[in-house]
C-alpha cells in the first residue's frame, strides 16, 4: 500500500527508527503476513515522518540555491561580469528562507521526532514556526521576474551562462535547471499545508495536540494564501522549463508563457503527398512545430517554425489521402496536420480556437482599457504638457502593439507625448513638442498622427495625456492598499482597493495595482460600516453593510485597517 511504502521510506530517512522503538514498529515476525491497517499513532507518525524527510531534502535544495548558486554567481559579479543587483533581485530573500529552515524548523523536527514517544506532536514545533513562513511573500511575489532575468542573462552573459550550466551538471542539481529548483520554495508552503490537514485527519479530537496542531494549520494556511495564488503558474512553468530542455528554445522560458498541449500528428506536404511526422507544443500565445532528433538523456526535438496565436485561424480541411486533418494558418506560417483521429483533431482544434479565442480577449479588453483611460478628462492637450511615464516594469507587451517586450529584439521605448511604453516599431517618429520648446522628441505613431494633423489643422485630432483610471499621484486619491475581499479565506481575492474624492463616493477594486480599469465598484451611498466582525485566520476585518448585501475585507494588520475604517466614516458621515 502507499501508506506502507511512505512508512518504509521515510524510517530509511530518518533514522529515528531506533529511537522510537523498533518493536513497536515492526510487528510483524518473518513469515508472517502484514498487518493490513496501521493503527493511528502509527498513521500519525507516518505523516510526522514525511515531514521530516521532505523537510530535509527542501533544506538540502536551499543549500543549493543560496550555498551554490546565488554565491557562486555573486562571486562572479564582483568581478564586474553582470550587474550585483541582478543576483539579488534573481534569489530575493531565499537567504533568509534557507537559514529559517537549516537552523530553526529542520533541528526542531529532528527533535521532535527523537523525544516522540515522550511527546507525541507536531503541533506545538508548526505553531511556534508558523508566523516566519510569511517570509516567503517576498519570494513568490518576486519569482516571475527572477525567472525571466535568470533567461535573459543566459542569453546575454557568457560568464553568467558558464556558472548555471557547470552547477546544473553536477550530480548534486539532478540534472535539473536553476529555474526548476527556483521552483522549491513557491511549492513548499502548500506541501506543509496539506500535511498538516492529513494529520489532523488522523488526530483525535481530545489530544492534547489536537489545539496546538489546529492554531498551526490557521497559521500556515495564512502563510499560503500569499503562495496559492502563484502556485498554477508554478506547475505551468514547471511544465515549460521541462520543455524548454527537450527543444533548446529560450524564449520558451517566459512567466508569460502557459502549457496547454502537446502532440504527435503529421505534417502534410503542400506539393505532394507526402507526410512526415512532427510534435507539436501549444502555447497560450504560440505553436511549436519541432522533429524529433536522437538522443541518449530523453527526448529531444528541433524547432522547424513557431507560429504566434496572433493572427492565427484553424479549421478543417479535406484531403482524400489524409483524413483527420485540419489547417493551422498564422502570420509566420501555414501547416496542414493530419491527427491520429477524429477526435484527437476536434481536440487540437477546439484548444488551438480556445487559445486564439482568449488571446484576441485579453488584447481586445486591453485595447478598450487603454482608450478609456485615453479618453479621460485631461487638464491640456497632448504635447503640450510633459506626460506621466509609465514605468517599465508596469507593462510587459507594447502598449500600442501588444508585442511581447524582450531584451535584444524588443525593448522598451517611452513616447515623449503621451508617456506610454512602446516598442521600437511603434516609436520609431519624431514631432515637435510645445512642452520641450517644440524640439523634435521621440513618439509613437499615434501621437504622431494627431499631432502632424495639429499642425495642418489646429482644430481636429485633438488627443488626451494618457492617466490611469486611478492616478497613484492624484491628490483626490485618499487612501489605497491590498485587501483581501471576501469572508471566506478558501475564496478570498487579494485586490488593490482605492479610495478617491469622486461623485458619488465610490470604493474602487483592481486585480492589480496598475490596472487602468477597476473590476468593480461599490457606491458608498446609503452602506454602513460594521467594525465588529470577527478576525479570520488572525487578520482584522471590516464590513461595509448595503441593502442588497454585505462586502467583507480583511487588512493585513490593525494599524492598515484603523486607517481604512477612519476614512470611511468620514466618508459616510460627509467630512470628507
Amino acid at each position: 500500500s502507499s501508506e506502507k511504502t511512505r512508512d518504509a521510506e521515510a524510517e530509511d530517512s530518518t533514522g529515528v527508527t531506533e529511537d522510537l522503538g523498533h518493536d513497536e514498529l515492526e510487528q510483524t515476525g518473518e513469515g508472517e503476513e502484514p498487518k493490513v491497517e496501521e493503527t493511528t499513532e502509527q498513521r500519525l507518525l507516518n505523516i510526522a515522518k514525511e515531514l521530516l524527510q521532505t523537510e530535509r531534502a527542501y533544506v538540502a535544495r536551499l543549500h543549493l540555491l543560496d550555498q551554490v548558486f546565488c554565491a557562486r554567481l555573486t562571486e562572479e559579479a564582483g568581478r564586474g561580469s553582470f550587474p550585483p543587483e541582478v543576483i539579488k533581485t534573481i534569489f530575493s530573500n531565499v537567504s533568509s528562507i534557507y537559514s529559517f529552515h537549516s537552523q530553526f524548523l529542520l533541528p526542531d523536527l529532528e527533535t521532535c521526532l527523537r523525544c516522540w514517544s515522550e511527546r507525541p506532536g507536531l503541533g506545538h514545533v508548526l505553531l511556534q514556526h508558523g508566523p516566519f513562513l510569511r517570509m516567503y511573500a517576498d519570494y513568490v511575489r518576486n519569482f516571475d521576474q527572477a525567472v525571466e532575468l535568470v533567461r535573459v542573462w543566459n542569453e546575454r552573459s557568457a560568464a553568467f551562462r558558464s556558472i548555471t550550466q557547470d552547477i546544473q551538471s553536477q550530480e548534486v542539481c539532478g540534472s535539473l535547471s536553476l529555474q526548476h529548483h527556483m521552483l522549491e520554495p513557491v511549492q513548499r508552503i502548500p506541501r506543509y499545508e496539506l500535511l498538516l490537514k492529513d494529520y489532523l485527519k488522523q488526530l483525535p479530537q481530545d489530544s492534547p495536540d489536537y489545539e496546538l496542531a489546529h492554531k498551526s494549520l490557521q497559521t500556515v494556511s495564512m502563510a499560503a494564501t500569499h503562495s496559492n495564488s502563484a502556485i498554477h503558474k508554478a506547475d505551468s512553468l514547471k511544465r515549460v522549463l521541462e520543455i524548454y530542455e527537450m527543444v533548446g528554445d529560450e524564449e520558451v522560458v517566459n512567466p508569460a508563457n502557459e502549457f496547454i498541449r502537446e502532440g504527435r500528428l503529421l505534417k502534410l506536404a503542400a506539393r505532394n503527398t507526402s507526410s512526415m511526422e512532427r510534435h507539436l507544443f501549444l502555447f497560450n500565445n504560440f505553436l511549436l512545430c519541432c522533429t524529433p532528433k536522437f538522443s541518449l538523456v530523453g527526448q529531444r526535438f528541433t524547432v522547424r517554425c513557431r507560429i504566434g496565436v496572433d493572427g492565427m485561424q484553424v479549421q478543417r480541411t479535406t484531403n482524400e489521402d489524409h483524413p483527420h486533418s485540419f489547417q493551422v494558418s498564422g502570420k509566420e506560417r501555414t501547416l496542414e496536420l493530419q491527427a491520429s483521429s477524429e477526435q484527437d483533431r476536434d481536440e487540437w482544434i477546439k484548444e488551438i480556437q480556445e487559445a486564439i479565442d482568449t488571446f484576441q480577449e485579453k488584447n481586445e479588453t486591453f485595447r478598450l482599457a487603454s482608450r478609456e483611460v485615453t479618453a479621460a478628462e485631461p487638464s491640456e492637450e497632448l504635447g503640450r504638457r510633459a506626460p506621466r511615464w509609465i514605468r517599465d516594469h508596469e507593462v510587459s507587451v507594447c502598449m500600442k502593439c501588444t508585442e511581447q517586450f524582450n531584451a535584444f529584439t524588443r525593448r522598451r521605448h517611452h513616447c515623449r507625448a503621451c508617456g506610454c511604453v512602446v516598442c521600437w516599431r511603434c516609436s520609431d517618429y519624431k514631432v515637435a513638442l510645445e512642452y520641450d520648446g517644440n524640439r523634435l522628441n521621440k513618439v509613437c505613431k499615434s501621437c504622431y498622427s494627431i499631432l502632424s494633423a495639429q499642425r495642418e489643422e489646429r482644430t481636429d485630432g485633438r488627443r488626451q495625456t494618457l492617466e490611469f483610471a486611478v492616478s497613484l499621484q492624484s491628490s483626490r486619491c485618499l487612501i489605497r492598499s491590498f485587501l483581501f475581499y471576501g469572508d471566506d479565506p478558501k475564496t478570498w481575492q487579494q485586490l488593490w482597493c482605492v479610495f478617491a474624492r469622486t461623485e458619488p463616493a465610490t470604493l474602487q477594486l483592481f486585480a492589480a495595482q496598475q490596472d487602468a480599469a477597476p473590476l468593480s465598484c461599490i457606491p458608498l451611498s446609503g452602506c454602513e460600516v460594521d467594525e465588529s466582525c470577527p478576525e479570520l485566520q488572525g487578520l482584522p476585518c471590516f464590513r461595509l453593510k448595503q441593502p442588497s448585501g454585505a462586502h467583507t475585507f480583511c487588512c493585513e494588520g490593525a494599524e492598515l485597517q484603523r486607517s481604512w475604517l477612519a476614512v470611511l466614516k468620514d466618508a459616510l458621515t460627509g467630512k470628507t
